[in-house]
């Protein structure tokens, strides 16, 4: 492994909602640092244009297309990353869904859509995951959780709810895994300007509201998260497990 500060030469890591906004954001990260990135989305066409347009910047990396909640389909994922590249390092568990309703209007459907997708999927992809980092002895779990797991916010229930699972269990894994030379670490963002934003975006009273609440008095740029991934991922980091870093512009620590 190279020496360089942050330097991921040689690691290989799998981006799940890689396609686009933070997830991509934090994809051209790794690769900048050196890593070899796959993309993961349920959209073939999406991933191989964002893969092109990594590769075309001279950095290494292909895609995997698969749906995060089908538990059989990240296992085949996982194998198939390592069967071709011999290991794998990094897990970015990124892919995530909304959805937003007055409490009495969600249906038990909705609930569980989001729930598996931003809950459920991260503990069984991790599983698969696991399985090869204990083998090279070691490995980097990244989730991204969500500030409002930790303020709360109306009409996004089960959103909220899965965010702060999953910052709890990035600290049970973190517990558990310590011993294998795993970490297991979560990056909790604010309000960023992303595709899954959109529709909040548009709402220039939100907008205001966020920049008036946020210290920097703005909303964050993707790119702002990606040097934490790399940060994370890398072997600087190896003392670091069980956390939750917030990136947030300020909005979560002032008044």
């Amino acid at each position: 492994m190279s020496h360089t500060l942050f330097s991921l030469q040689g690691r290989v890591a799998l981006v799940t909602g890689g396609s686009r906004g933070l997830g991509f954001a934090m994809a051209e990260s790794l690769a900048t640092a050196g890593a070899h990135v796959v993309l993961n989305s349920r959209d073939a066409k999406a991933l191989s244009l964002q893969a092109d347009a990594l590769k075309a910047k001279g950095l290494k990396a292909s895609f995997a297309a698969f749906d995060v909640t089908d538990q059989k389909a990240c296992e085949q994922a996982v194998d198939g990353i390592v069967k071709e590249f011999g290991r794998l390092d990094i897990l970015i568990g990124n892919a995530g869904i909304q959805h937003r309703n007055v409490i009495n209007d969600w249906q038990s459907d909705d609930w569980d859509r989001v729930t598996n997708a931003n809950l459920k999927s991260c503990f069984f992809l991790a599983q698969a995951c696991v399985r090869p980092m204990k083998a090279q002895g070691f490995g980097r779990l990244i989730f991204t959780t969500s500030i409002t797991g930790i303020l709360g916010r109306a009409t996004i229930h089960a959103y909220v709810a899965s965010k702060a699972g999953l910052a709890a269990l990035t600290r049970s894994l973190a517990a558990e895994l310590g011993e294998f030379g795993i970490t297991s670490n979560s990056i909790a963002p604010g309000y960023f300007e992303t595709e899954i934003n959109e529709a909040l975006l548009k709402d220039e009273a939100f907008v205001a509201r966020v920049n008036g609440r946020t210290a920097l008095k703005r909303w964050g740029k993707p790119s702002e998260l990606g040097g934490a991934a790399v940060f994370l991922a890398s072997e600087e980091a190896g003392y670091v497990t069980g956390h939750q870093l917030v990136i947030d512009g300020g909005f979560t620590s002032t008044m």
